[in-house]
């Protein structure tokens, strides 16, 4: 058994039930029960159904495992570390999410798992907002990330999975000098989604940020933070119920 998970080995640590049968050229079936006893003597963990990790003889079996990101990585297809993950590695955050944020295109039953003691929430979006992506190597692996400017969009579309606008003025205020505002309009205006555009036009007033952004023609107010209590506090201009302290804007 362990000269067949040697060769399955040459292609990487992760592998799933059908690239070993066809590495192997066996049965599924017959697959099935050796990788049943590798696993249960320790040589392989089960990421989830039909997806392996091999142990390296020489780690402690019990506490082996690889970054969350790789592992992410396998758990659905297509994929892209975003949200709140994303913001905390670009360094635009230095909150650390309780959950690893994966965005995908692809319908999954569970939306929330758990592997290895690590937490993952699986966020469905529509195929036209799944773009701005970059690969970036992470233990030999390369691994699909949102970029800065995509991120920060992504949060203000769905300010649930970011830890609320807060982590966005924060991250919007620490990476003025390297974030792409071009780039951050034009994926505001091609994310589809009005709110997105007030939300950035906003914070970008009230932290003097230049951005080329013209407010949209809408009559309905908005949540500047969906996260937060309602106020009575409205903005005309973006056409928002700016529900944050003011003093948020001068402390972060």
């Amino acid at each position: 058994m362990i000269d067949l998970l040697a060769k399955i080995a040459r292609k990487g640590e992760i592998f799933t039930l059908t690239s070993a049968s066809e590495t192997l050229g066996l049965d599924r079936l017959y697959l099935r029960k050796i990788l049943y006893m590798l696993e249960k003597d320790g040589y392989i963990k089960r990421i989830q159904k039909g997806h392996y990790l091999i142990i390296p003889l020489s780690a402690e079996k019990s506490e082996y495992t690889l970054h969350e990101f790789v592992i992410g990585s396998t758990l659905v297809d297509p994929y892209a570390v975003a949200y709140w993950s994303a913001l905390n590695f670009h360094g635009l955050t230095e909150q650390i999410p309780g959950s690893v944020f994966l965005q995908t295109t692809s319908w999954r039953e569970k939306q929330t798992l758990e592997v290895f003691g690590v937490k993952y929430k699986i966020v469905r979006i529509q195929s036209e907002k799944f773009f701005g992506i970059q690969k970036v190597w992470i233990e030999n692996t390369q691994i699909n990330i949102t970029d800065k400017e995509k991120t920060i969009i992504d949060c203000l579309d769905k300010p649930y999975h970011c830890g609320g606008i807060i982590e966005v003025i924060k991250a919007l205020k620490n990476g003025r000098k390297e974030l792409d505002f071009k780039n951050l309009s034009q994926y505001a205006i091609q994310i589809g989604n009005s709110g997105v555009v007030r939300r950035l036009g906003y914070i970008c007033d009230r932290l003097n940020l230049k951005i080329k952004l013209t407010p949209p023609k809408v009559r309905n107010y908005l949540l500047l933070d969906p996260t937060m209590p309602v106020n009575q506090e409205k903005n005309a201009k973006w056409r928002l119920i700016a529900n944050l302290d003011e003093k948020i804007f001068r402390e972060v």
